[in-house]
């Protein structure tokens, strides 16, 4: 089955290794934030988890006009670099999910 809208959205959930409410946490939610930079990010949201039947505590969500954009920025220099250097460091755990309409 083949859709007309070919956006992406590129979701993850995650938990980080910091104290809740630290420094350490919102410094990293801050950098997570700057990616927002990169051509091709839309409708950018940082969520936090509430419901006990997850583990994970936060949810970040993007919008991406079709397969090209999302490519390109994950193959931004500054998306490799922050993946790196904060995403492998300071998160315990996640799942990343990517939808398109049906």
């Amino acid at each position: 089955m083949t859709t007309a809208d070919p956006r992406i959205q590129h979701t993850v959930s995650f938990r980080l290794h910091h104290e809740p409410g630290s420094e350490a946490e919102r410094d990293f939610l801050a950098a997570a934030a700057a990616l927002t930079a990169i051509p091709g990010v839309e409708d950018y949201q940082q969520l936090r988890q509430v419901s006990p039947k997850s583990d994970h505590t936060f949810w970040f969500t993007m919008w991406f006009d079709d397969q090209d954009a999302y490519t390109a920025y994950n193959e931004h220099p500054d998306h490799v670099a922050f993946v790196r250097d904060r995403w492998q460091a300071e998160v315990a755990d996640f799942q990343e999910l990517d939808f398109v309409a049906l």
